[in-house]
């Protein structure tokens, strides 16, 4: 089998755009450049089609390398044949191939193996022949050495007979559809555990049951999460007696004796190895069907987060809350440096707050503070409602900063080299303003599994979960573009073709050096060679160059095709930028190679109408419906303001300015069918809802989207 035709077969992609696009990747090219900057050879695939190459080309090669295992184990035994070997390497996916392999395993010691110890291999043949009639008597041959009786030696063969039945790939296949179509998956409550407090947010999974092939992604996930931690006990179930019928119309054609003892065998290889293997392969295969929807989710959450609206450059006083130990205060200039910090008190049980609203408006006046940052976790309200009574001389935005992941952020590693001097506290604080200025490169310092936006992060695959999100870090720091003067050595990491250990050389360079000046200053970088710079150089920016074309997302690649575009008009390079009418007059098809086609062309002249243009939108200013503080301020029928904070394939969660967030339920998003609820919503998109249920003891909000 070709890989070619593998990953063709299931992205239904022309070939020639998988086999070029496997060449650009089997060259180390990242999946940034390739669908930026090889249209031409990929057929103009998106990342997210390049992206499903690079998935099935990975799925192919472990299939590859497991037949490679499995033929050299088979070769080791002696038991590899041309016939066999054929099977293994056209085997198409993981299953056909283990079920080849599961006769040969060398596994522990089984029942049927013990029998065949005991000679009585030759027995089971007689009777899978189904020509005896007298079974007991030509069992009684076989009654010596460690068999005492005739049942023991009917026994023992039976055994051999039921692992024959567990081998045949038609059985397995046959049950396998059934559980495809028909498995039931149900729930008990486990009683000594019914009454714990961890126990009662699986409470709805106490007694349930449910088609296991339409069982929703989060409720698999959350039913599997009850029964690790002890609380429920899960069953998959069939109907076995049409399941034990379906193998008997494939085994059985007489009716002596010898069915009789094929038909106890059957029933023996359903219950002890068929079904409990089966059963558990479906489970499995449903729990990878969920995490695949879960990961997806997490990731589409996640890219909205990333892209989240930055306020840019502007210098921002930034507060984390709180009431015992005070709020932090920190205030950072236009690039996110630390310029002051202190901690005041405002709340209880200092409760000085004029003194804080006079500290906080003469810090705003001595760093001429364009914007406010605030947590949004404890104290969070009081303090906006506090910040909302002082006059500001200038005219300063008031924003609430989600808090989420800033408490790994400050006690990580990276934060203690960015502040050595400074403890968590005003780390914590720090990363609340420059979020603010710019989510996407603050966020990239923060593991993403710990940011708060996605759900059953620690139930799913770690390693596709870590790799799904991975790319979508690369593929957002690399579709806004990163200044490679002012990014943090976690930004850079991310960037096409650079990797952490250059990203620390490009730090510790420009520290050494200064700012770079141009792209091509990138290529004194040490170790930092050629194919890197082919990757990288397009994604990273030079602010105010010599070259306007180095504050772009033109490939320097293509620098002397802009050049000659400008030529021919009478005019330079530093003429056609940003002006429309100039480059409309530009014909396209004049510039045409063999490398560079209209993709390439088109997403040029793009650049050059808006070189370096954020395909972010501007932060903007949101408030809270300021008479809701709590829970119990909430009433049905209630029209409240709110931010999207969390998305998920049943809804939506939505922050309403109180600890707790309401559920917008997929079926009240809209009054027609939801599909996606990434239709309907956006993460930090601001919305009204209306809430239609509140329930005070288990704190849950149920809220509708209003139109």
């Amino acid at each position: 089998m070709q890989l070619l035709h593998y990953i063709s077969s299931r992205t239904q992609l022309p070939e020639s755009s998988i086999k070029n696009t496997v060449q650009l990747l089997n060259d180390d090219c990242t999946v940034p450049f390739i669908s930026r900057y090889r249209k031409e050879l990929t057929g103009n695939l998106d990342e997210v089609q390049i992206s499903d190459i690079v998935k099935f080309k990975d799925e192919f090669e472990a299939l590859e390398k497991r037949k490679t295992t499995i033929l050299k184990a088979l070769e080791d035994q002696g038991v590899l044949t041309s016939e066999l070997k054929q099977k293994v390497e056209a085997s198409q996916d993981l299953i056909t191939l283990e079920d080849l392999y599961l006769p040969f395993k060398k596994s522990r010691k089984t029942k049927a193996e013990t029998a065949r110890k005991n000679g009585l291999e030759p027995l089971a043949k007689i009777i899978m022949s189904q020509n005896a009639n007298d079974v007991e008597s030509l069992a009684f041959k076989y009654v010596k050495g460690d068999l005492s009786s005739v049942e023991e030696a009917l026994e023992g063969a039976r055994h051999i007979i039921a692992e024959w039945i567990n081998e045949r790939t038609d059985i397995r296949n046959n049950i396998r559809h059934q559980l495809e179509r028909f498995a039931m998956i149900s729930t008990n409550v486990v009683k000594a555990k019914e009454s714990e407090e961890n126990a009662q947010k699986f409470r709805d999974y106490f007694d349930w049951e449910e088609s296991l092939n339409r069982i929703p992604s989060h409720r698999l996930l959350a039913i599997l999460r009850a029964e690790s931690e002890g609380f429920i006990k899960v069953k998959i179930e069939i109907d076995d007696e049409k399941a034990l019928a379906k193998i008997e119309d494939r085994i059985i054609r007489s009716n002596n004796d010898c069915a009789e003892q094929i038909q106890i065998a059957i029933k023996d290889a359903y219950k002890r190895l068929l079904f409990p293997s089966l059963s558990n392969e479906a489970l499995q295969n449903a729990k990878v069907k969920a995490d695949e929807a879960a990961i997806s989710v997490f990731a589409k959450n996640l890219k909205q987060l990333l892209l989240g609206s930055p306020l840019g450059e502007k210098r921002v006083l930034a507060i984390d809350p709180g009431f015992r130990t005070g709020c932090k205060i920190v205030c950072l200039d236009a690039q996110g440096s630390l310029l002051y910090n202190e901690t005041i008190y405002p709340h209880p049980p200092k409760s000085d707050s004029i003194g804080a609203m006079k500290k906080i408006s003469s810090l705003s006046e001595a760093y001429q503070i364009e914007a406010i940052a605030i947590g949004n976790g404890t104290a969070s309200r009081e303090t906006e409602a506090l910040i909302r009574k002082i006059h500001f001389k200038n005219d300063v935005q008031v924003f609430v900063v989600s808090e989420a992941g800033a408490s790994i952020y400050s006690a990580s590693k990276i934060a203690r080299e960015e502040f050595p001097n400074y403890d968590v506290t005003v780390r914590g604080s720090i990363s609340i303003g420059r979020r603010l200025q710019d989510p996407l490169a603050e966020l990239v310092k923060i593991d993403a599994k710990s940011i708060g936006v996605g759900q059953y992060q620690h139930d799913v695959d770690q390693n596709n979960l870590q790799k799904s999100l991975d790319a979508v870090v690369e593929n957002c720091v690399n579709a806004v573009g990163v200044n490679i003067n002012t990014a943090s050595k976690s930004l850079l990491s991310y960037v096409s073709g650079i990797g952490p250990k250059l990203a620390e050389n490009i730090f510790e360079y420009r520290n050494e050096n200064g700012a770079f000046t141009s792209r091509n200053d990138i290529k004194k970088v040490p170790r930092l060679g050629n194919k890197a710079f082919e990757q990288g150089a397009a994604f990273l920016r030079i602010k105010d160059p010599k070259n306007p074309l180095d504050d772009s997302a033109v490939h320097p690649e293509s620098y002397a095709i802009v050049e000659k575009m400008a030529k021919d008009l009478g005019k330079k390079v530093t003429d056609l930028i940003g002006n429309a009418d100039l480059i409309k007059k530009i014909d396209l098809k004049k510039y045409c190679t063999n490398a560079i086609g209209l993709p390439t062309l088109q997403d040029i002249i793009k650049e050059l109408e808006k070189p370096g243009l954020d395909i972010r939108e501007q932060a903007k200013v949101f408030t809270f419906n300021q008479n809701i503080k709590t829970i119990n301020d909430l009433k049905e029928g209630q029209l409240l303001p709110g931010i999207v904070n969390n998305i998920t394939n049943f809804g939506c969660f939505v922050d309403i300015g109180i600890k707790e967030s309401g559920l917008i339920h997929v079926s009240n998003l809209s009054d027609s069918f939801v599909s996606d609820v990434n239709a309907h919503v956006s993460l930090h998109q601001q919305i009204v809802v209306k809430v239609l249920e509140v329930d005070i003891p288990r704190k849950r909000i149920q809220l509708k989207l209003h139109k």
